[in-house]
């Protein structure tokens, strides 16, 4: 007796398990995918402000010395001109401008927002080449000499020499700046005058540290990293703030990704040069899973250009873990669950079978003792309805057998065989009679139990009110009364993340099978949004899989027209085949959507995708959308009439500025006005919904 209900229970627990640990998974890997693009266009996003700012300081310099304002000459104005712009650029670190005659002037921005002046200006200090270093106040004026070193000619640097050599804007190669300990990048742009000669070069550059903290701030998972790379693998920045550069006797030396400090950026570094020989095969972004100490790791590459000649690669890496460890747990709560729940059934089969059978053996006791010809029987059964009916069924049948016997007995020889064969006939064919009474009694409160229950589940699972009302952007109201004590007809309003799911539908027929496939459906849609499944043809294909199959055990020949709507800022995304939806404009314009080749009817089949399609609608302030089912168009009046779709659209459009719930109220008494005392045949559903 309990065998079945333990097999069912396990292979339910087994399989929602099963579910939720690879829907769990596929989760995974999407936030993983999504959050490696989201970080890498972060970073390209910041990156470029970097570097676009660079080359804007460069740009205004330039467009000043174009206009005279002030002349090239004029060097001490270009000087103020470079402090004001590194000032207005906090990301920069310094900005200057050399000319032809070998004349300098440079503003720099310093650990703890000190600014220098250095300058070569001057027929001595260019002869020369002394260059002079000055404390700047936070005005940009000259402060206490510093420093003064010569042998400094500005037309020999190399940021000055690659300048010319481009004859365009471009970018320096990356150096050691000693002064600040640190990297440092320029954005380099050669000056001619209208004749095409060369007036000079500007040079505005940062510290690439300053990349590495931007990096350091980024949130990847709880212990992802991140870096950006040249294409011959030296390091430009990373999140972990490690050292870019070491000095050995006196000589700087670059990192390689290869040997960064951190474990995690250089086994991606390993990675990436193995699935790589050369760097510069990556023309595109890539994502890829490695292993590294035993865990599964997200990693994306991508390009990191611009039309200056800029070519870098940008790194992200986030281990599984970051994401897995919520859900391992859910999983073990989830395995515990199901060995509880077939523990439990397992105990209560036990006792309820025990207690089942203990009162079927009192009454088999009783009806062997009557067998014989024992009727002194008196059965006494309690706790079960129909086995008290049929104890009391024995008892009185004793009673009317010890009855006909002592009658029996009184009358005479001659007709005691005839009177004993006709009481056989008689107590087989009372015990027939009792016997299908019973079953009639048993079957009746069986079907009415269970029509009640499954009745009561499906008003239970409709949208309350209060759930409905924390809709921000829609009014919704909805209606439902089934023909019968169980209907078939569908409708569900469900908010899931931040994501609104609406579903209607109707199963062909009523009673129970109709009932139970409309309460399969509502769970099956619950249970996907639930598991964020995101993809509206998918979604509706899972569904209509998991009916079939059902379908099939049953035995059942039910299927059901079921349109499900996905809303978000205004965007109405309709799948499903079902009746047409009805849009009525603000302004009054009643608009018609199709859904024959948007779906196929759930249930028929066990693959559809081939059949789903999409429609989407924008909605507008006060647009109206009506749901509905058949029983609506195709309900009769007395004299044989439908209701029809056209005049749904008649009463539903003047009450356009009214609120969902009104307009609701007023098709529902149009409708029973229009039925009047004639029969519902079909389920009468309604969802109407407006957009604030």
């Amino acid at each position: 007796m309990i065998v079945p209900f333990v097999v069912q229970i396990f292979a339910v627990v087994g399989l929602t398990g099963w579910l939720s640990l690879r829907n769990g998974q596929q989760a995974v890997n999407d936030v993983a995918s999504q959050l490696r693009q989201e970080v890498t266009s972060r970073i390209e996003d910041q990156v470029d402000l970097y570097l676009e700012t660079a080359h804007l300081s460069n740009r205004l310099i330039i467009d000043a010395i174009t206009l005279e304002l002030p002349p090239v000459e004029d060097m001490r104005s270009l000087e103020k001109l470079s402090g004001k712009l590194l000032r207005r650029f906090g990301s920069l670190t310094y900005t200057g401008f050399g000319n032809e005659k070998g004349e300098y002037v440079v503003h720099e921005r310093i650990t703890g927002g000190v600014f220098w002046i250095e300058e070569t200006v001057g027929v001595e200090d260019i002869a020369i080449g002394r260059i002079k270093r000055y404390l700047a106040d936070e005005q940009g004026k000259k402060g206490e000499l510093l420093q003064a070193t010569e042998g400094f000619d500005p037309r020999k640097r190399p940021w000055y020499t690659k300048a010319v050599e481009l004859g365009r804007a471009g970018w320096s190669d990356v150096y050691v700046w000693f002064s600040e300990n640190s990297l440092c990048f320029d954005a380099i742009e050669p000056v001619y005058d209208a004749e095409g000669n060369l007036l000079g070069v500007t040079d505005t550059g940062f510290t690439l540290s300053q990349i590495s903290e931007l990096l350091s701030n980024l949130k990847i998972g709880k212990s992802g990293k991140t870096f950006i790379v040249e294409r011959s693998g030296l390091l430009i920045a990373t999140s972990t703030l490690e050292p870019l550069f070491i000095v050995n006797n006196n000589v700087s030396e670059r990192v390689s990704a290869l040997n960064s400090q951190d474990p995690l950026t250089q086994a991606a570094a390993k990675f990436l040069s193995e699935k790589f020989s050369n760097f510069n095969q990556i023309i595109q972004i890539q994502q890829f899973d490695f292993s590294f100490n035993g865990q599964k790791q997200f990693l994306q590459i991508s390009p990191l250009k611009d039309e200056r000649g800029l070519d870098w690669l940008t790194v992200v890496v986030v281990p599984e873990s970051d994401f897995m460890e919520q859900i391992n747990a859910n999983t073990r709560t989830t395995i515990l669950l199901c060995i509880g729940a077939l523990g439990v059934a397992i105990l209560s089969g036990l006792v309820t079978s025990r207690w089942i059978s203990g009162l079927i053996l009192k009454l088999n006791h009783a009806s062997q003792a009557i067998a014989q010809g024992n009727l002194e029987q008196t059965v006494n059964v309690t706790g079960i309805q129909e086995l008290e009916s049929l104890a009391k069924s024995f008892t009185n049948m004793a009673g009317q057998l010890r009855a006909s016997f002592t009658a029996l007995e009184q009358t005479n020889s001659l007709l005691e065989e005839r009177v004993e064969r006709r009481t056989a006939e008689l107590k087989v064919a009372n015990q027939q009679i009792l016997t299908l009474n019973e079953q009639l009694k048993a079957d009746n409160s069986r079907m009415g139990a269970e029509l009640e229950v499954t009745r009561r589940l499906q008003q239970l699972i409709l949208p309350k009110e209060e759930e409905l009302q924390l809709i921000d952007d829609l009014e919704i109201a909805g209606f439902m009364e089934p023909a019968s004590e169980v209907g078939g007809d569908y409708y569900d309003v469900l908010q899931q993340n931040g994501r609104l799911k609406i579903g209607i539908g109707d199963v062909t027929g009523h009673g129970l099978e109709s009932g139970v496939l409309m309460i399969m459906v509502q769970m099956a849609v619950r249970t996907l949004l639930a598991s964020d499944e995101t993809d509206p043809s998918r979604f509706l294909n899972i569904v209509n899989q998991a009916i079939y199959n059902n379908v099939q055990r049953m035995n059942s020949d039910k299927n059901m027209t079921l349109a499900l709507l996905d809303y978000q800022k205004g965007l109405l995304s309709l799948t499903g085949q079902h009746e047409e939806m009805i849009l009525i404009r603000q302004n009054g314009t009643i608009e018609r959507i199709d859904t024959v080749d948007l779906g196929f009817p759930i249930g028929l089949e066990s693959e559809i995708s081939s059949f789903i399609g999409k429609a989407e609608v924008r909605l507008e302030s006060g647009d109206v959308v009506i749901l509905y089912t058949d029983g609506i168009t195709e309900a009769e009046n007395p004299q044989g009439q439908q209701y029809g779709l056209h005049r749904l659209c008649q009463v539903a459009q003047p009450l356009r500025d009214r609120s969902a719930s009104d307009i609701r109220q007023a098709i529902v008494e149009d409708i029973r006005q229009f039925i009047g005392q004639q029969r519902v045949y079909d389920d009468i559903t309604l969802l109407v919904m407006k957009q604030r």
